[in-house]
């Protein structure tokens, strides 16, 4: 548990070291004052947690303050997290086994989110949880990320169905729909296009990838998952939206989040849409990709130790 902790620590070092920074170092030992809770006020919001989020942690921390005019940072940090746990709460998403073999998980997303090596790292999880995997490159848009699949899979030895550029993404998912039923692979997943969610052209590719894979099985793609680049912050909320009106997006992952000090438009998102988080990225390793708990990461976006 401790370890799992360590690596949501880590990888939100950024957005947990500028909030102390702007509240000049509200986890400290010294008491909060206007000028702290001023300090976090802007800090929650230059961390993109929305205005509904922001102002029930002020709220609560103001409350407990004027029960306890010396409360300390360190006890405001602690009544933070607790409501942003709470905020979070059905938040965790929880991929349950394989219903059908192949079950079927559709990775989309805009470029540059991270979503063909979250992909990767995706299988290779699944894999080292001792299930089947293969991973079909439907990014046919983009040379680059056939080959960049094809990298990860060398690397971490996965089974990958691929084309050249510019094929027919459809009839691609549909091929590789059949070999991994042929094959009894637990899981398929498919890496899409990445695209703006402004383009109608490529969200129609999405449906038509769809409806091919529904030729096979009417429930497929059973899971339908937005991977959304965590250093874009209030963005992302705008790309969800679109995503979730034109496919029904049944999950989250969120990436990069090492690499930002804007780590909380995952919290807007999940409260607008109520779309389960499943998995976030916290570094560029393969096992960096962890299971999102609600817990572990409201204690370290305040600078808490595990609970």
């Amino acid at each position: 548990m401790r370890s799992l902790f360590k690596k949501f620590r880590d990888g939100l070092t950024k957005t947990a070291r500028s909030l102390a920074e702007k509240t000049a170092g509200l986890f400290g030992a010294q008491r909060i004052d206007a000028a702290t809770l001023a300090g976090l006020e802007e800090a929650l919001y230059a961390a993109d947690f929305g205005g509904e989020t922001t102002s029930e942690i002020l709220e609560e921390i103001k409350a407990a303050h004027k029960r306890d005019p010396a409360l300390r940072g360190a006890q405001a940090a602690v009544i933070g997290a607790a409501v942003l746990e709470r905020a979070l709460a059905g938040a965790e998403g929880v991929l349950p086994p394989a219903a059908a073999k192949p079950t079927v998980i559709c990775l989309i997303g805009i470029n540059g989110s991270g979503k063909t090596t979250t992909t990767a790292k995706l299988a290779h999880r699944l894999k080292a949880d001792g299930q089947t995997v293969l991973v079909a490159a439907c990014d046919t848009f983009r040379a680059a990320a056939i080959e960049q699949l094809q990298s990860w899979a060398r690397r971490l030895d996965l089974e990958v169905v691929a084309s050249h550029t510019g094929a027919d993404a459809a009839a691609l998912a549909f091929d590789a729909w059949q070999a991994a039923r042929a094959r009894g692979k637990d899981w398929l997943l498919v890496d899409t296009a990445g695209r703006l969610h402004t383009k109608g052209n490529l969200m129609e590719e999405l449906a038509k990838i769809r409806r091919v894979l529904q030729k096979h099985d009417p429930a497929a793609p059973q899971h339908r998952w937005l991977v959304v680049d965590g250093s874009l912050g209030a963005n992302s909320v705008e790309q969800a939206k679109a995503f979730h009106a034109g496919f029904g997006l049944t999950g989250l992952i969120v990436t990069k989040l090492d690499g930002t000090s804007r780590g909380g438009a995952l919290v807007a998102i999940y409260r607008q849409l109520k779309i389960p988080v499943y998995f976030l990225g916290l570094g560029e390793q393969p096992d960096d990709l962890q299971p999102f708990s609600a817990a572990n990461y409201a204690r370290a976006i305040f600078g808490l130790d595990a609970g």
